[in-house]
């Protein structure tokens, strides 16, 4: 019985500890319905394993203002933990996530685009052309991914392992 109670006790415990996640795919084609989101719903599937509980998922198109209104409201107002965008990070001249996200976070966060760009890299020499950044509002981690589907889930996944961590610290849980 003492066990039993123990088990319900953890379980319960890892539903609390969940990190509250807000996926945010920046594009043009797919907010006007021109093409599917697919690097939206893969990062929504790969932070399951955070453990992550997506409260909020969104397309917008490649507007500096929305991106900025949308991040500050995210992490000011709905108190998220983490804020993963997609999208908006290449080249193109409506590519503005890297600098909205620059515009509303208090502090940068280096080591998080270079580890993804370090990782792809292995992968693919286009890593190199990615402009995401990564940076804290408050209690929230803001962290931009590629658009691209395949970019996305491997950025992701080369700092999935260490994300809990960071977030720990951000929050005040202990780490």
């Amino acid at each position: 019985m003492r066990s039993e109670q123990s088990e319900g006790s953890l379980e319960a415990k890892k539903q609390v500890d969940k990190y509250k996640v807000v996926v945010l795919t920046i594009s043009d084609k797919c907010s006007q319905g021109h093409r599917e989101d697919k690097s939206g719903k893969i990062v929504q599937e790969l932070i399951k394993s955070l453990p992550g509980e997506v409260v909020k998922y969104e397309v917008i198109p490649d507007e500096p203002d929305m991106i900025k209104e949308r991040l500050i409201n995210f992490c000011d107002t709905l108190k998220v933990d983490l804020i993963l965008t997609t999208g908006g990070t290449g080249f193109t001249a409506r590519d503005f996530t890297p600098e909205a996200t620059k515009e509303v976070i208090e502090r940068e966060v280096p080591g998080i685009p270079e580890a993804m760009r370090t990782e792809c890299l292995k992968i693919t020499k286009r890593a190199m052309l990615s402009r995401a950044i990564s940076g804290i509002r408050g209690k929230t981690l803001i962290v931009n991914l590629p658009g691209s589907s395949q970019g996305a889930k491997e950025s992701l996944e080369a700092i999935l392992g260490g994300l809990a961590h960071g977030l720990d610290m951000i929050v005040g849980r202990e780490h």
